[in-house]
C-alpha cells in the first residue's frame, strides 16, 4: 500500500532505531529524524521521502556535515512494478558511494510495518570537514526538549522546539502565580506579589507587602526574578523580554503578565505543558530522596 504523507513512515523508523539503542526526537533543526545514544557517538539524522528522488539525495549528502551517520529512508511499494524507485540495488550501491545509507518501510494492511536496511552508512575517506558548529547546534536543541513531540517529515506545522518548551513553561508558572494571587486576594490574604520564597518577611499589621499603604492593593504582575524560580528555566528574563510569540504583556518595570494567547497556548500544548511539570515534579522527589 503507498503512503499518502511521508509523516507515516515516522513511526515505524522511530520504532526500528531505537530498538538499536537510540532516542529518537523528530523534526530538530530541519532533519527529519535525529537519534542519540548514551556512548556519545555521533549522532543518528534520517531524512524521509515518500519516493527515492534527488531531492532526497541532496539531503542526504547536506547532512553528511553534521554527521556520518546518515540514512535516506523510503516507502518500498511492491506494487510500483517498473519503477525507477524500484531499482533498489542500483540505488543502494549509489548511497553507499556517496557514504550514506538507505532504509525502506513496507506497509501491510494486516501486519506492523516491515523496515529493511538496504545500505549501511560509511564516511568518504579522509577527515570530516567543517559542520563543528552546526553539529553542536543540532545536539543542543535534542538535548534541550524534554521529549518526541513532533512527527518527522511535517511541513507547515508547528514545531515544539526547545525555545517554545521554554517559553511554555514559563507561561504555566506565570499562569499558576496569577492564579494563586487570585486566590489568596479572594481570601484576604496579604501576600508578596512575587510569591513564597522569595525572601520578603512577613507583613506588620496594617502594611501592605512592599511599603504601599494599608488597604492598597499589591502590585500587579510577577517578576522574571519569581518566574525563573518557579519554571526552572534561567533565561525566563529574556523570554519575557522578546515575547517571541506574544503571551506575555509587561505592565510594570519588572513585571508581567499572561496574555490570552498565551492561556490559549497552555491549552493547545497541553500534551507539552502536563509533560514538563511531571517531569520537574519527579526531579524534585528525586532531589529530596538524595538530600534526606
Amino acid at each position: 500500500m503507498a503512503v499518502k504523507r511521508e509523516t507515516e513512515l515516522y513511526a515505524p523508523l522511530k520504532i526500528f532505531f531505537e530498538q538499536q539503542g537510540y532516542e529518537i526526537k523528530g523534526e530538530v533543526r530541519s532533519c527529519d529524524l535525529v537519534g542519540v545514544r548514551e556512548d556519545g557517538e555521533p549522532p543518528l539524522i534520517v531524512e524521509m521521502k515518500k519516493t527515492f528522488n534527488l531531492s532526497l539525495l541532496l539531503q542526504g549528502v547536506e547532512r553528511l556535515k553534521l554527521s556520518p551517520v546518515v540514512y535516506l529512508a523510503v516507502e518500498r511499494c511492491r506494487e510500483k512494478k517498473g519503477s525507477a524507485s524500484q531499482r533498489w540495488g542500483e540505488l543502494s550501491d549509489l548511497c553507499r558511494r556517496l557514504g550514506l545509507g538507505l532504509v525502506t518501510v513496507v506497509f501491510y494492511k494486516t501486519k506492523a510495518p516491515l523496515v529493511e536496511v538496504l545500505a549501511e552508512p560509511a564516511a568518504p575517506a579522509g577527515p570530516a570537514r567543517g559542520g563543528g558548529r552546526r553539529r553542536e547546534r543540532l545536539l543542543y536543541e535534542f538535548r534541550e526538549r524534554s521529549g518526541d513531540y513532533n512527527t518527522g517529515g511535517s511541513a507547515r506545522v508547528k514545531l515544539v522546539t526547545a525555545y517554545r518548551e521554554k517559553a511554555l513553561r514559563v507561561a504555566a508558572a506565570l499562569e499558576a502565580a496569577e492564579r494563586e494571587a487570585a486566590m489568596a486576594a479572594a481570601i484576604g490574604e496579604p501576600r508578596s506579589a512575587a510569591g513564597p520564597g522569595s525572601g520578603t518577611t512577613a507583613a506588620k499589621p496594617g502594611a501592605v507587602p512592599g511599603g504601599a499603604a494599608a488597604g492598597s492593593a499589591p502590585p500587579k504582575g510577577v517578576t522574571p526574578a519569581e518566574l525563573r524560580r518557579r519554571s526552572g528555566v534561567p533565561a525566563a528574563a529574556a523570554i519575557l523580554q522578546n515575547n517571541y510569540y506574544g503571551w506575555f504583556k509587561r505592565v510594570a518595570r519588572g513585571r508581567y503578565t499572561l496574555e490570552a494567547a498565551g492561556r490559549a497556548a497552555l491549552l493547545e500544548y497541553a500534551a507539552v505543558s502536563v509533560s514538563q511539570s511531571l517531569a520537574d515534579r519527579i526531579n524534585a522527589g528525586e532531589d529530596e530522596h538524595q538530600s534526606s
